[in-house]
C-alpha cells in the first residue's frame, strides 16, 4: 500500500515539564522523519502553565529550553516531580480544559504523543475520554514515552479502571528521570498496551531498531474508523 492510499493521520503532541511546542518538535525530528511520505500529520501543543527557572542557592540558572511550560504541579509554588506524591494537581484543570478547546478547534486527532509528564497527561487524557462519553476528547491511539502514574491523589479516580485505549508505551532502561520501572506501572493501567524498551534515557529513541515497531503500530489505525 502506498502512501497515496493512505488516509492522513493526524497526532497531537504533549510535551515535557520544562519543554514547551517548538523545543518539543525539534527534539524529537528523527522520530517524525520515520513518519514521512506516510501521511501522518503532528500538531504540537503548548502547556498553559509557565515553570520557574531551577533556583540553585538563590541563583537562577539559565535554561537551555526558553519559555519552559507545564501540565500541572505537586504545590502552589510550581513545583514539579513524577516522583514526588501529593494530594493535588495544581493547574490541572486548566491544561484539561485546554485539551478539551484544542479538540474542539483543531480537531479531529486520530492519536495522541505524548512524553513524560505529557505521556502521563495523554493516559489521564485517554481515561477521562473514557468515562466521559460527551468530551470533545476522542482519539484511537496513543503513544506514551516515558510516561508514569500520577502521583497526584486526585487523579486516582481516573486509573479506577483499566484504560482500554490501545497504546505503544515506550521505556528506556537507563532513564534516570522517570525510571523504567515508573513506565510500567502505567502500562499496568491499560488493557493489552505494547511495551517497546530500549538501552536509553529520558528521550524519544527514533532509531534503526524501533522503526519498525512505531510504523507497525501505527499502521493499524489508517483505515480502522
Amino acid at each position: 500500500m502506498t502512501s497515496t492510499d493512505l488516509k492522513t493521520l493526524r497526532v497531537l503532541c504533549i510535551h515535557g515539564y520544562r519543554q514547551n511546542a517548538e523545543a518539543f518538535k525539534g527534539k524529537i525530528g528523527s522520530f517524525r522523519k520515520i513518519f514521512k511520505n506516510k501521511n501522518v500529520e503532528f500538531v504540537f501543543l503548548n502547556a498553559p502553565h509557565e515553570v520557574p527557572p531551577i533556583d540553585t542557592d538563590g541563583q537562577n540558572v539559565t535554561e537551555e529550553i526558553p519559555d519552559q511550560r507545564g501540565w500541572w504541579f505537586c504545590s502552589e509554588d510550581k513545583k514539579f516531580s513524577g516522583k514526588t506524591f501529593c494530594e493535588k494537581g495544581f493547574g490541572f484543570e486548566e491544561s484539561l480544559n485546554l485539551v478539551e478547546e484544542t479538540f474542539k478547534t483543531q480537531g479531529p486527532f486520530d492519536g495522541v504523543l505524548g512524553f513524560s509528564q505529557g505521556a502521563t497527561l495523554t493516559a489521564l487524557l485517554a481515561a477521562h475520554s473514557q468515562s466521559n462519553p460527551n468530551s470533545s476528547i476522542k482519539f484511537r491511539f496513543a503513544i506514551l514515552v516515558a510516561g508514569f502514574k500520577s502521583r497526584c491523589e486526585a487523579h486516582a479516580i481516573y486509573y479506577k479502571q483499566k484504560i482500554t485505549h490501545p497504546t505503544l508505551q515506550v521505556m528506556g532502561e537507563t532513564d534516570n528521570v522517570i525510571p523504567r520501572e515508573m513506565s510500567e506501572e502505567l502500562a499496568e493501567c491499560f488493557e493489552n498496551p505494547t511495551v517497546l524498551q530500549h538501552s536509553g534515557g529520558h528521550y524519544v529513541p527514533a532509531t534503526g531498531q524501533q522503526k519498525p515497531v512505531y510504523i507497525e503500530f501505527v499502521k493499524k489505525f489508517y483505515n480502522d474508523d
